[in-house]
């Protein structure tokens, strides 16, 4: 079955950076878009940014505005990987953080459009 495993969470100082990584099994993966999605304390579930498959005109990337900017995703398909490199951290962009894979192939900000989940890496920005 589809596994997603998440990790690279941590502790940081505000304003100091991290990479979040997602490996991949059991997917066709390059046929899939994959997403970053967090959850602080006490809020919904939110969108943090997207990356589309490849296709023939390349891949397409997406980003909540809370994190444009400082926020970059990627993906290795020889590893099937996905990375969040995050820049310019701030309090508030504590939260636990998953992975998750879309069949669709398109970058979605939906979590609905996503049937495949990691458990999440906890990330904690001091001010």
């Amino acid at each position: 079955q589809v596994q997603l495993v998440e990790s690279g969470g941590g502790l940081v100082q505000a304003g100091g950076s991290l990479r979040l990584s997602c490996a991949a099994s059991g997917l066709t993966f390059r046929t899939y878009a994959m997403g970053w999605f967090r959850q602080a304390p006490g809020k919904e579930h939110e969108f943090v940014a997207a990356i589309s498959a490849f296709s023939w005109s390349g891949v397409s990337t997406d980003y909540s505005d809370s994190v444009k900017g400082r926020f970059t995703i990627s993906r290795d398909n020889a590893k099937n990987m996905v990375y969040l490199q995050m820049n310019s951290l701030k309090p508030e962009d504590t939260a636990v953080y998953y992975c998750a894979a879309d069949p669709t192939g398109a970058s979605h900000r939906s979590s609905a459009k996503y049937d495949a989940w990691g458990q999440g890496t906890q990330v904690t920005v001091s001010s």
